[in-house]
């Protein structure tokens, strides 16, 4: 099945667009390169954003439904005001000393199992994904790969070839095997473990095979990309210990399970009860500042840097580390996981009445505040539900409430807000939903 990499997005002519935007449209296409994309069929324009809202330059307000990078809310002032006392002292790098870089270390491994007690910063998530592979294959000795069918794990060249849901034209590495989850595949939660497990062991198998071996299992412990596939807890278990029996590593990656979204536990991987070999942090480690990190255990992180070097002029700045430490002073001091957890409940809640009483729901997953909620109707085809999904999120943000879609059908609604998310606001959020629905069913 070919599905178009960006459904949700806005191509010319489908809708009618506002003279001003349109004017600013034709400007970027004469000047960008074309791998740009436009969300929505009206792309939006924002001037301004304060915590949970985006506005446009009409005063209007969006509520964001959508957006993980600002995990406390657009222009947190407490954030804000941290990176900008830290411009205005000094912007330096990891080759001095710095004992704010120290501190913060400190303080975020503080938060992982006590096995993960060493921290290397990076700019992005793509970066972090980047060197976890590096050092995996650096410890393992082998060069294989195994990831969900539909994973994204980030944009570099090196995490491209392990990211399928880049499209068929963006070639995977030869040492890459991907593995199908048990939810997509209609195991039932009770078999899922085994299933699993056996799809892990049968790449690992081929790998050996070939002569590649195993470096990684690397995974998104949320599944997001592939439709958010959170269940059951545990169920990832049986597949780590057959890599690590096979000689390889897992990576969790926590670009957006991370920080306290699935709101039980500060990191998505604590859901299944295993600590990984590596963790990979990024996009709401700075609220929005360019910041990521890979957090692991001491004895891989010593073998790489025996034999290899990294850092870069920005990947843990004084800056970036300023930002995310008031981001962490934030997320603990204001219980956010815990708010996701509430806020999360009360959504999942909402959203059950709501498919009692209005068509279009067919099944619900999530894990604290991040929600794939699965469209369509009984007896329709693929391309209906991604069609119906596509105009259930138009209608919403035609009605000032911000998701998209994700999975491999792109017939799930991705909805992750900023975790200080309140009762108000999915109360919004719900009403928008019905609405929605009623006015995109066939």
């Amino acid at each position: 099945m070919s599905v178009d990499l960006m459904p949700n997005r806005y191509r010319p002519g489908e809708a009618d667009i506002a003279p001003r935007d349109a004017a600013l449209i034709a400007r970027r296409d004469a000047v960008l390169g074309s791998s740009y994309r436009l969300q929505y069929r009206r792309p939006v324009h924002f001037v301004r954003g304060e915590g949970m809202w985006l506005y446009d330059p009409d005063g209007r307000a969006y509520l964001d439904f959508y957006n993980n990078v600002p995990s406390l809310g657009h222009c947190h002032p407490e954030v804000n005001a941290a990176m900008a006392a830290q411009a205005g002292r000094i912007s330096a790098n990891t080759r001095y000393l710095e004992p704010q870089m120290v501190d913060y270390a400190e303080r975020l491994v503080a938060t992982f199992p006590e096995e993960l007690d060493r921290v290397v910063f990076t700019c992005t998530g793509s970066e972090s994904n980047d060197l976890a592979l590096r050092i995996a294959r650096l410890v393992s000795g082998n060069e294989g790969v195994i990831v969900s069918s539909y994973a994204y794990h980030g944009t570099s060249a090196a995490v491209a070839m392990v990211s399928p849901n880049l499209g068929e034209a963006v070639q995977l590495s030869p040492s890459v095997r991907m593995v199908e989850l048990p939810g997509p595949a209609g195991v039932p939660e009770a078999q899922a473990a085994a299933f699993f497990e056996a799809q892990v062991r049968a790449a690992i198998k081929d790998l050996n095979r070939r002569g590649i071996g195993v470096a990684a299992l690397l995974i998104d412990s949320i599944f997001s990309s592939d439709g958010v596939w959170v269940d059951p807890p545990g169920f990832i278990a049986g597949a780590v210990a057959a890599v690590r029996e096979a000689g390889g590593l897992f990576i969790a990656d926590e670009v957006q399970p991370g920080f306290g979204r699935t709101g039980a536990h500060m990191w998505g991987f604590e859901r299944h009860g295993i600590a990984p070999d590596l963790a990979t942090l990024g996009k709401p480690m700075g609220n929005g500042f360019p910041i990521g990190a890979v957090v692991g255990r001491h004895a891989a992180m010593d073998r790489f840097g025996a034999t290899a070097r990294y850092s870069n002029t920005f990947a843990g700045n004084t800056i970036g580390i300023a930002t995310a430490d008031a981001v962490l002073t934030v997320l603990q001091r204001d219980r956010i996981p815990e708010n996701a957890l509430a806020m999360g409940a009360r959504l999942n809640a909402g959203l059950a009445q709501l498919s009692g009483r209005q068509a279009g729901i067919r099944a619900v997953r999530h894990a604290g505040l991040f929600f794939g909620i699965d469209i369509g109707l009984e007896g329709m085809a693929a391309n209906q539900r991604r069609a119906m999904a596509l105009n259930v999120v138009n209608a919403l943000r035609d009605d000032g409430v911000l998701i998209s879609t994700t999975g491999a059908n792109e017939d799930t609604l991705k909805v992750r807000p900023p975790l200080i998310c309140e009762a108000a606001h999915v109360d919004r959020f719900l009403q928008a939903l019905q609405d929605a629905l009623g006015a995109a069913a066939p």
